[in-house]
């Protein structure tokens, strides 16, 4: 039996929504452009602006460098932000990375995470740091990359199975703020309209979310391009 993904989502022709799910937004706007706020764009932006309050200046890390961490590095330079280091294993998302906004990249296969971050920051890690992974060992890595009084954002999901095991006294001394973001912490009827207006107005790059255009017939295809990391995102046009 399948089911829709939060009762709204469906690989199909059509589907029936509440009035409440649905958020309305300039007509003009590319649908397929602008949909893509409707989960992982929002969830990554909202991370950094909302739930991380990064701000004019900041120092940020992002890691993880998929749709939902770039969108985090596109949100932080959206808002000012003045370093965005970037941190995957993958060179082309690296590379996707920058041409979003990161000024710096880490390759997490070659190196050491929290040292790398630390010697750009002259040792004392960045204001945010964004997991967009949601591994054990990625959340490790935002605590120990971070300032002192800096933030940590989880918004990479575990599995339920995932454990975190570390000295308690370390959470009690470095201070700061761990936080979730779920969703961003948006507000669509707030959030999607002013994102939209950024869009149109060539402020907010979203169109380079847009991989590829496909048919509803492609998507077990796209999956698979999703799963070697070879697209951003692949929108299905119906």
């Amino acid at each position: 039996k399948l089911t829709p993904a939060l009762g709204i989502g469906a690989f199909a022709q059509k589907t029936l929504v509440h009035a409440g799910q649905c958020t309305k937004v300039d007509p003009t706007a590319d649908p397929a452009v602008v949909g893509l706020l409707g989960c992982g764009v929002m969830a990554g932006l909202g991370a950094a602006v909302n739930t991380g309050n990064v701000g004019r200046g900041d120092s940020v890390t992002v890691i993880g460098c998929g749709g939902v961490g770039d969108a985090a590095i596109m949100g932080s330079r959206l808002v000012g932000a003045s370093k965005i280091i970037a941190v995957d294993r993958d060179r082309r998302k690296l590379a996707w990375a920058r041409d979003l906004g990161a000024t710096h990249t880490i390759d997490a296969s070659h190196v050491d995470v929290v040292a790398a971050v630390q010697e750009l920051t002259d040792g004392f890690g960045t204001d945010v740091v964004i997991d967009a992974v949601g591994r054990p060992e990625t959340w490790m890595q935002a605590f120990y990359a971070r300032d002192l009084a800096g933030t940590v954002v989880l918004v990479g999901v575990p599995s339920p199975d995932m454990r975190l095991d570390m000295p308690l006294l370390d959470l009690f001394s470095h201070g700061g703020a761990l936080k979730s973001s779920w969703y961003g912490d948006c507000l669509p009827g707030r959030d999607f309209p002013a994102l939209v207006d950024l869009y149109q107005q060539g402020r907010l790059p979203l169109e380079k979310f847009v991989t590829e255009r496909i048919k509803i017939d492609e998507v077990e295809a796209a999956f698979q391009r999703m799963r070697t990391g070879d697209v951003l995102r692949s929108v299905v046009i119906l």
